[in-house]
């Protein structure tokens, strides 16, 4: 049979679409969040320069890389059920 040859059907061209459009709608969801969470927390509120001095810079930094590590830990015990060895 040649059906098994062809590619995607339309309803799972839609589906995948879809599927792809709500990730992206997460990861930019994720990122202002993220964006959002450390600016507030690292970024004096009051600014007196142009740009971030190295305490701010390092804040940021840490911030960024706690935020991912929970990030990856809830996304691997929402997706085994378990916590990770």
């Amino acid at each position: 049979m040649a059906a098994s040859n062809a590619g995607p059907s339309a309803l799972e061209k839609e589906q995948i679409f879809g599927m792809a459009e709500k990730e992206m709608e997460y990861r930019v969801e994720l990122f202002n969040k993220l964006t959002s969470t450390c600016f507030n927390k690292c970024v004096e509120k009051k600014y007196k320069e142009s740009e971030l001095n190295m305490g701010e810079n390092s804040c940021i930094d840490r911030c960024v890389s706690k935020y991912w590590q929970v990030n990856n830990l809830v996304g691997q015990l929402l997706g085994t059920g378990r916590p990770p060895m």
